[in-house]
């Protein structure tokens, strides 16, 4: 079970990808009163000491550790903001050792350059692999385009006549509320299992609106699932997608391949909810 008292843990390998990740995480830490971790994680196996040579590598894999933590520092700094910093390198393997620290922190905040078959060092592969298999949400961050945006910028999630939707749309509430963006309410109707009717979808609008009536909420019908709505319908006006742990397997559909995702755009983050 996550400790919603817990850091923000965010892992950075050096990538603009990493580093957005940590920019973004920053308001999730101050919301939450809790510190913002930084972590780089040196990919070793467990009998990687007893290998021939090690220590000149590890002293380089240090240095380039250490030199991404200082990057991601500095740019969280240069944001202006009062949130607390803490850095740590660790060892291990990378996919291990994330799924454990998700284990005592209040969200883990992975950047992402897609996935890719031969990509499997890189974060944005590893995030498809931590994210449905974590103890706490896992954000994956895309990239972002610096350039202004004139509308607004959606966070989409899909809406289902199941129990353990309550905690997705919530937490997707929240994102809206945190960031000053507006929800889309996609109603899901492609399974026998979960699809909603248009008046009870109304009926939950309308508790949503009463619950935040400072977000604004759109509800919109999808019979593809949030994947399919996003590969339809996806463009730059949708920052972030919110699914829940069963929906974890949708995450390479909507976050890569890396230079062919479904979505047609390459700015669309997840945050996979537990």
């Amino acid at each position: 079970m996550w400790n919603s008292s817990a850091p923000v843990t965010v892992c950075t390998d050096g990538s603009d990808a990493a580093i957005g990740a940590a920019k973004w995480a920053i308001p999730e830490a101050l919301n939450r009163d809790v510190p913002l971790r930084i972590i780089h994680v040196i990919p070793e196996e467990s009998d990687a000491d007893d290998r021939p040579g090690q220590s000149d590598r590890f002293s380089l894999e240090i240095q380039y550790a250490e030199s991404s933590l200082r990057q991601a520092v500095a740019a969280v700094d240069s944001a202006n903001n009062a949130v607390k910093v803490e850095t740590e390198i660790l060892w291990g393997p990378v996919e291990s050792v994330l799924i454990e620290e998700s284990g005592h922190s209040s969200m883990l905040c992975l950047g992402s350059v897609g996935i890719g078959p031969i990509a499997r060092a890189i974060l944005g592969s590893t995030a498809a692999t931590v994210a449905p298999n974590a103890h706490c949400p896992v954000a994956i961050i895309r990239k972002h385009d610096e350039s202004p945006r004139t509308g607004p910028q959606w966070i989409a999630v899909g809406v289902e006549d199941r129990a353990d939707n309550e905690p997705v749309i919530e937490a997707a509430l929240k994102e809206a509320r945190l960031r000053h963006s507006p929800i889309l309410a996609v109603g899901i109707r492609q399974r026998d299992f979960g699809d909603i009717a248009y008046d009870e979808m109304d009926r939950r609008v309308a508790e949503w609106k009463q619950l935040y009536p400072d977000v604004h909420i759109r509800p919109v019908a999808s019979p593809g699932g949030i994947a399919g709505f996003l590969a339809e319908y996806g463009h730059n006006s949708i920052q972030l997608a919110v699914v829940g742990r069963v929906d974890a397997n949708t995450i390479a559909q909507i976050i890569g391949p890396h230079g062919h995702a479904v979505i047609r755009h390459s700015d669309c983050s997840l945050l996979v909810v537990h």
